[in-house]
């Protein structure tokens, strides 16, 4: 690989220029308040803002993914947390009441939740780093999705995501916390869980023939 610039150190690989370049974002973060510019970086490198754009198409990619690098060691807390539960309801429950009981108050997350983008627009959780990142997640669970319905997770995937993120941005007043919170979450979070375990119940009994089940199963 060769680039411009990086003010005489070359990166030796991809790998590198690309943590260098999250690095920058970080100490960006850190230092100011202010919309994160990929100028900014660039400058901070001492490259030019296309080199930036060869690994980060725009600031909402490099903004998730320096979110998303910065909560490897949640995640491992998270999968830690939830080991052992084998029942989706439970184990999705607690990770979503966990997640926001421990990235409440945290400056890079509450940057990545409320900084706009092109002057208009917040940073989307279910951008499709985020998306892949939730997905692996939910892989590290010790559920078998599909003995429980899911041919696919990625709807699951982004309606945690969602919901992680309304609570995160208004946790009401008061907030919830422990029991109350995981309550909430079961209360809303759980019938959606569960739905494609109903759907492949109700069409296991439907008779030959029939017209097929409105609640016949669903990707998700």
């Amino acid at each position: 690989m060769r680039s411009r610039g990086w003010s005489g150190r070359w990166p030796a690989s991809d790998e590198e220029a690309i943590t260098r370049i999250l690095d920058a974002a970080d100490e960006l973060v850190a230092d100011n308040d202010s919309v994160l510019r990929i100028a900014d970086v660039a400058r901070v490198l001492g490259v030019t803002r296309q080199t930036v754009y060869r690994y980060f198409p725009g600031t909402e990619a490099l903004l998730v993914a320096s979110a998303m690098r910065a909560a490897d060691g949640f995640i491992d807390q998270l999968a830690e947390h939830v080991r052992g539960l084998t029942d989706p309801v439970a184990a999705m429950v607690e990770s979503v009441s966990f997640a926001v009981e421990r990235l409440a108050g945290d400056r890079q997350f509450e940057n990545l939740l409320t900084t706009r983008q092109n002057g208009d627009r917040t940073t989307s959780l279910t951008s499709e780093t985020a998306m892949t990142f939730a997905r692996t997640i939910l892989h590290r669970f010790d559920i078998d999705w599909q003995q429980h319905g899911f041919e696919e997770i990625d709807e699951l995937a982004e309606l945690s995501l969602r919901t992680m993120h309304s609570i995160l941005l208004d946790p009401g007043q008061p907030a919830r916390e422990g029991v109350a919170l995981r309550r909430f979450v079961a209360r809303w979070l759980g019938p959606a869980i569960l739905y494609p375990r109903l759907a492949r119940a109700v069409d296991a009994i439907t008779a030959p023939g029939e017209p097929v089940s409105p609640l016949s199963p669903m990707r998700c």
